[in-house]
């Protein structure tokens, strides 16, 4: 019996957890396949990725880079040295590693290393999660083998011929989730998300209408972030209808007891949104490259599969909540649409198409 042939791959994605999520969904899928198969990954020095990626069981090189800064740009005086620094270490390892492939999921990071492998004739896959591409992906993807994208629209952006709608990888207890529906006896459940970190907006809009919520017969289950939660903590009165916490382990749980829920606009989040299959108001951070957490809010509202409110609006979220909270047919047409956007089995897919590319 011939033995099956050991994989090497390289994977980057970083700088927030919408990048380094979705790398680490894929690595999880190469390794339930080639158990033996060899998976490190890059990331930038000083960002989440240097913890997460071993936290997930993989090895992981930091190289020195960043992204370019557009508001102070004085802060890009060093850029030009980190560009040239992390393209050595990423030739250096490509040298030492000659993986069969390099996978990448976004962020300044896989940056320098898809392009090294590219020079190199290394196979190199994109996986770009939002509706509006950031220029690294735009970059990379005239020499990519196949580019799996989550939203219609991309050829825009990339070569046609390369493109795959996928899905965004998401955690493994999400994707197994069932939809819940809601039970119509229970008083309104509204779920608050603002990222691990927290968005200071929604916590500020949250701060000043929870009152009214509650008057309201709706019980809040607020994440408001690492970042907010000692001082929301010692302002907002404890209530029985109101849980604040900074952090949700068990996001699965969450999504299943919510009937509304609020949150930012990152594409993994929206992806795990779809699978949730609740009404949702979608709230973008405009503090985003290429303001694309706007463009993902508004390809999935544009599909009547969810209520997208810019944070300039934000004082129309109580009539938006209040509206929603007495119209169960409305949240119930919201939460059918979006589950149709589902695409449970993106990281599987992702996964065939990188082997079937390979060979």
């Amino acid at each position: 019996m011939s033995q099956q042939r050991k994989y090497k791959f390289i994977i980057s994605g970083g700088g927030t957890g919408g990048h380094i999520f979705p790398a680490i969904s894929i690595a999880n899928e190469i390794k339930k396949r080639y158990a033996d198969a060899d998976i490190q990954f890059v990331g930038a020095k000083d960002r989440m990725e240097m913890q997460k990626v071993p936290q997930a069981g993989y090895k992981i090189t930091g190289i020195w880079i960043s992204g370019i800064q557009r508001s102070q740009m004085w802060k890009n005086i060093t850029f030009p040295l980190k560009l040239i620094s992390s393209l050595w270490s990423c030739f250096g390892l490509l040298r030492r590693v000659k993986p069969d492939a390099v996978i990448g999921t976004g962020g300044f990071a896989s940056g320098p290393l898809m392009y090294a492998a590219q020079k190199k004739n290394i196979p190199t896959f994109i996986q770009e999660q939002n509706s509006f591409p950031g220029i690294t992906n735009k970059l990379l993807a005239k020499d990519a083998k196949k580019i799996c994208v989550a939203y219609e629209g991309l050829e825009r952006f990339f070569p046609k011929d390369v493109i795959v709608q996928t899905g965004n990888p998401i955690r493994e207890a999400i994707a197994n989730l069932k939809p819940q529906p809601s039970k119509q006896e229970q008083p309104l459940r509204l779920l608050v998300l603002g990222g691990s970190l927290g968005a200071r907006s929604i916590n500020n809009a949250l701060e000043s209408i929870h009152e009214n919520l509650l008057n309201a017969g709706i019980h809040i289950t607020w994440q408001c972030g690492a970042l907010y939660y000692k001082d929301l903590k010692q302002k907002i009165k404890p209530q029985t209808n109101l849980v604040l916490t900074d952090f949700i382990g068990e996001m699965s749980e969450a999504y299943g007891q919510a009937d509304l829920i609020i949150s930012r606009a990152g594409a993994g989040t929206i992806s795990e949104l779809c699978i949730v299959g609740k009404p949702v108001i979608l709230i973008p951070s405009p503090n985003v490259a290429e303001d694309h957490q706007t463009k993902n809010a508004l390809a999935v509202s544009e599909k009547d599969a969810a209520i997208a409110l810019p944070e300039k609006d934000i004082e129309k979220l109580e009539a938006e909540i209040l509206s929603l909270s007495k119209d169960k047919t409305r949240r119930e047409t919201l939460g059918t649409n979006i589950l149709k956007l589902a695409k449970p089995h993106a990281t599987t897919d992702i996964v065939n198409e990188i082997m079937e590319a390979l060979g």
